[in-house]
């Protein structure tokens, strides 16, 4: 059966005052376009109460005791890779039966939500200390300055299904991570602020001579490409094949200028967005 509308205020107010006034319930129900049977519930509900106010309504009550309700608040707060499942269990073995859908209703009430954890890199103080360095030297940097920068990096695409995810329970939560290899299809790509530059695919494990290979055969013609502005930037971060002596001395004797990069800090680099 469909929902009706609720009266407003107004209208159950305008009922009890045609009421006290001496008017029938079928009178009041033409004048204001109503059924009779709701004129009369109004009236009712203002002779027994006083008030035509919604009254609390009480509801079904809650499976889960609010004891019940802190137990499970205080597992998930510990371990937010808990199960819903696992929830279920332990709620059992205390003498309380629900179902899955009950505990997520239970946490959301408790401004907790199922998500997909999120990945950050794994931040040591050396690391901590040089992001913050890099962001006080370079925090009044012009847009301009910005603009005239090169990004790059590597990335893993996965050709069929995607990198296994787990779920937690989080008002805001993170699990840190370490880097690692492997994947399917391993691509080289740059871009600016104009645009993008080159997308290589790397078919072979990347060394420090294959990499300097893709640098001398995409770098400089993507930079023309774009219409960098002489004495333009660029970046990659601090993979060993980017950091290697030779590369270093390959850069320096093409006269490239490279933005100095603080340690596992993907998140800084656009270019993870593209």
């Amino acid at each position: 059966m469909a929902k009706t509308k609720e009266l407003s205020k107004d209208t159950r107010n305008k009922i009890v005052d045609l009421h006290q006034v001496g008017k029938t319930e079928s009178a009041i129900g033409k004048q204001l376009g109503l059924k009779k049977s709701t004129v009369g519930a109004i009236i009712r509900k203002w002779k027994t109460y006083k008030t035509t106010d919604n009254l609390p309504r009480s509801g079904a009550p809650r499976k889960i005791s609010p004891r019940g309700v802190k137990m499970i608040t205080r597992t998930v707060s510990k371990n937010p890779r808990t199960t819903r499942g696992d929830l279920v269990n332990d709620l059992q073995r205390a003498g309380t039966k629900v179902t899955k859908p009950t505990i997520s209703n239970t946490l959301r009430r408790q401004g907790l939500k199922s998500c997909s954890d999120r990945r950050v890199p794994l931040l040591k103080a050396v690391h901590v200390q040089a992001r913050l360095k890099f962001a006080r030297e370079h925090l009044d940097d012009p847009d301009e300055d910005w603009e005239n920068v090169i990004w790059s990096d590597e990335t893993k695409i996965e050709l069929f299904g995607k990198n296994s995810t787990r779920r937690v329970w989080r008002t805001k939560n993170t699990i840190p991570t370490v880097k690692h290899g492997g994947g399917n299809i391993m691509l080289w790509g740059c871009f600016s602020a104009k645009g993008p530059g080159r997308l290589i695919c790397v078919k072979e494990r990347m060394n420090g001579a294959m990499y300097r290979e893709i640098l001398s055969e995409n770098l400089l013609p993507s930079a023309s490409a774009l219409k960098m502005k002489r004495g333009w930037v660029f970046q990659h971060d601090n993979n060993p094949k980017h950091t290697a002596r030779a590369t270093k001395e390959w850069l320096r004797k093409k006269h490239f200028k490279v933005l100095e990069w603080p340690s596992q800090s993907p998140d800084l680099n656009p270019i993870e967005n593209l």
